[in-house]
C-alpha cells in the first residue's frame, strides 16, 4: 500500500520536531517525534514507512 499522498505537519520543540503524517485517502494519522536537524527525506520515509505499517496491522483485523 505505497499508493496514495501522505500529508506532513512539522513542530518544531526544542530539538526536536514532532511529525504528524496522514494518508490523504484514508485519514490514517500517525504521529513521531525525530531529532531536529533530520534530513526531509528521512522524516517522508519513516512517515511513508509508519503510515503504510498502520494501514496493514489495521487490514489484518
Amino acid at each position: 500500500m505505497s499508493e496514495g499522498n501522505i500529508l506532513l505537519q512539522m513542530t518544531v520543540i526544542g530539538n526536536s520536531v514532532r511529525v504528524v503524517a496522514v494518508h490523504e485517502e484514508t485519514g490514517t494519522e500517525v504521529v513521531f517525534v525525530a531529532p531536529r536537524g533530520t534530513p526531509m527525506p528521512v522524516i517522508q520515509s519513516t512517515a511513508r514507512k509508519k503510515v503504510e505499517y498502520v494501514l496493514k496491522k489495521n487490514n489484518q483485523d
